[in-house]
């Protein structure tokens, strides 16, 4: 008992560069807000845009380090032969004028860096109603912006500081929090000899028995064995299990490559509790291993199309996979693939 209060005292006098952060997400009208385990903080408005997408992001802390992109696209917008955005961006019927020294301004993306220029921009956007082009569909809904912005302030600790976009402050910006700190994650050293084709065999067998003995729904015909070393003594074997419309799962073992076989089934847990008190294990959906990374990825689709959804992450570490990265979608809006999500967790 008294080495438990030990360790709470200590945890508790943590100074706050060293806590661990918890993700966020949340909607607000059309605003979608993430916050990762860094307070890495990103919003954008969602819904029916019809391409046009205002992106603002911010790092916590004292520096100033924010971005906000305006910019027309997406997957499966046909924007190439649409005229360039910037004369026809308006807000609430009146043009939007943009400077070209501290806005980059090209065809199809307007963006910029500086705090001054945000800060001008937002003081604007906050109170208006919609951006759109001119003779165009595309629009941002701006309802919901405010709400976010504060959000974000909240969370980075800056109301009533000077660096605040809701609620300005005469704090100074060294009153800011640090950025959490970020989790270290191992790395096993990689199989230096590949696997021969008589290890291969051996192994595939092996990964039938598996299948054979586990209760999958999937029929055999279209079931899938896949096989990787990951060190010269432990591989990952996979095998297809349940199938719907877009979306495979799949069983994993961590198997020794030496016979006999030594198997202990892959659970992928989160170290931390998703939105919507979604359960922290994480089934294999769509899984597949990166050979450039040494990472095992899920793939979680919210429909065909692959633009909304979850993927993780995970590195193997000699023992065990640890996640490296979490990226969530809950918007199915045609506006970005899996590796552009926004991120809840990352780590070194």
């Amino acid at each position: 008992m008294f080495h438990r209060v030990l360790m709470l005292l200590f945890f508790g006098f943590l100074p706050t560069s060293l806590a661990w952060a918890a993700p966020a997400q949340q909607l607000f009208g059309d605003w979608l807000v993430t916050c990762n385990n860094q307070n890495y903080c990103v919003t954008r408005n969602v819904g029916l845009h019809h391409g046009l997408v205002m992106t603002l992001s911010r790092s916590a802390g004292a520096a100033t380090d924010a971005a906000l992109r305006i910019e027309l696209g997406g997957v499966g917008n046909p924007v190439a032969a649409l005229a360039a955005i910037g004369p026809r961006l308006q807000l609430d019927g009146k043009p939007l004028p943009f400077d070209g020294k501290h806005w980059q301004i090209a065809d199809k993306l307007i963006k910029t860096g500086d705090s001054v220029s945000i800060d001008a921009f937002l003081q604007q956007a906050q109170e208006g109603k919609e951006i759109t082009l001119q003779n165009g569909l595309q629009s941002i809904s701006l309802k919901g912006l405010k709400a976010a912005l504060l959000f974000i302030d909240n969370r980075q600790k800056r109301v009533g500081s000077e660096t605040a976009w809701v609620g300005k402050g005469e704090e100074p910006p060294l009153s800011v929090p640090p950025a959490p700190a970020l989790r270290t994650v191992g790395k096993a050293e990689v199989a230096q000899s590949p696997l021969s084709r008589d290890e291969l065999n051996e192994l595939i067998d092996y990964g039938n028995e598996r299948m054979n003995a586990s209760p999958c729904s999937l029929d055999p015909f279209r079931r899938e064995i896949r096989v990787t070393a990951l060190t010269d003594e432990k591989v990952l074997l996979m095998t297809s299990c349940e199938a719907g419309a877009y979306n495979t799962v799949w069983l994993a073992w961590l198997v020794s490559r030496k016979t006999p076989h030594l198997a202990r089934q892959v659970r992928l847990a989160l170290p931390f509790q998703p939105p919507g008190n979604a359960p922290r294990d994480i089934e294999l959906i769509n899984a597949s291993f990166d050979e450039q990374r040494h990472e095992l990825v899920t793939f979680d689709k919210g429909r065909a199309p692959g633009d909304c959804g979850i993927q993780t992450r995970w590195r193997y570490d000699g023992q065990r996979f640890n996640l490296t990265r979490y990226a969530q979608q809950p918007q199915c809006d045609n506006w970005q693939g899996p590796d552009a999500w926004p991120t809840l967790w990352i780590t070194r």
